[in-house]
């Protein structure tokens, strides 16, 4: 990143070499740090050096374009929660609603005024520095304290166990029942999480919310097995309880999917992935988060709650 002031780590992806430099320079006049990428692969590559706090990420580039980069970059928890705000010269509908479903935080139409791109940044900064710090949803711990406990563990070297547990069909339920409900759903889990760790856990371990229905468990290898069963059992127990009776008894809600059409959905459950160093060693916390968000890929395969484990030898 080009050093110039601290407001925060902005990464540029612009294939228009004369738009790039412009952006870069006046960020970098309003005081950000400031690094700039030519297409897709630059900027994976980007992050993948140096975790930025915001990316300004164009939409039409030559070979991989900027929804898959999204795509992508969402797709991974030690890059999921960076926000992104996605740079375009179309102005339909559609192609603005493409990029908030797969994850960008804002979108920004070109030509844009200096004085609307810089409120916008500063903004989802402001909205994503409080987050990091704890959810304000269930008061856990954000993705800063995550990554310090992780890495903590990490030079430790005790063996450990982190698990990324995610919910299944929330969205469909949050889309179908309400935000209200969505939250509720959120806030349970989280009870149930804690819950399982004060009945199976050691005293040693750790629980963080990386935000939506996205959670980290960081225990003691001994006492993970008992924790996540607890967790399922419990999970199993009280989610369908946020559904009305008729869905309930039935086994499925009907609302509509990505594409807008009419689908059903099963009752929520969940996924763990689980990561252990038992037989491997682990040297950087992003080795961690991408075994099990690769890990958890598989398990949403699986109907049902479910817990898939990694014990997999370096």
């Amino acid at each position: 990143m080009s050093k110039t002031g601290s407001e925060g780590r902005i990464l540029v992806v612009e294939d228009d070499i004369n738009l790039r430099t412009i952006l870069k320079m006046q960020l970098e006049r309003a005081g950000y740090e400031v690094r700039a990428a030519e297409d897709g692969e630059g900027a994976l590559r980007c992050v993948d050096e140096e975790r930025p706090d915001l990316i300004l990420l164009d939409v039409m580039m030559p070979g991989m374009n900027g929804y898959e980069v999204c795509r992508r970059l969402k797709s991974d928890i030690g890059t999921a929660n960076i926000p992104i705000i996605m740079l375009t010269a179309r102005s339909e509908q559609e192609d603005r609603i493409r990029g908030l479903a797969g994850g960008a935080n804002d979108y920004l139409t070109k030509p844009y005024e200096v004085e609307e791109l810089l409120v916008r940044v500063r903004n989802i900064l402001q909205w994503s520095r409080l987050q990091r710090a704890a959810n304000p949803l269930t008061g856990l711990p954000g993705n800063v304290a995550i990554e310090n406990e992780l890495r903590s563990r990490i030079s430790q070297g005790r063996e450990f166990a982190f698990m990324y547990l995610d919910i299944d069909n929330f969205k469909a339920f949050n889309d179908c029942y309400s935000f209200r409900k969505g939250d509720e759903a959120i806030r349970l889990t989280a009870s149930i999480i804690l819950s399982a760790i004060s009945l199976e856990g050691s005293g040693n371990d750790f629980v963080g919310h990386v935000g939506g229905d996205d959670f980290i468990v960081i225990i003691d290898l001994t006492h993970a097995e008992s924790v996540v069963q607890e967790i399922i059992r419990e999970f199993d127990e009280k989610a369908p309880k946020l559904y009305t009776p008729e869905d309930r008894q039935r086994g499925y809600i009907e609302t509509h999917d990505r594409q807008g059409a009419s689908a059903q959905f099963p009752l929520m459950s969940v996924t763990i992935a689980a990561v252990t160093n038992r037989d491997r060693e682990f040297q950087h916390v992003g080795e961690v988060t991408q075994a099990a968000s690769e890990l958890k890929g598989f398990g949403k395969k699986e109907a049902g709650s479910v817990v898939i484990w990694e014990r997999r030898a370096a």
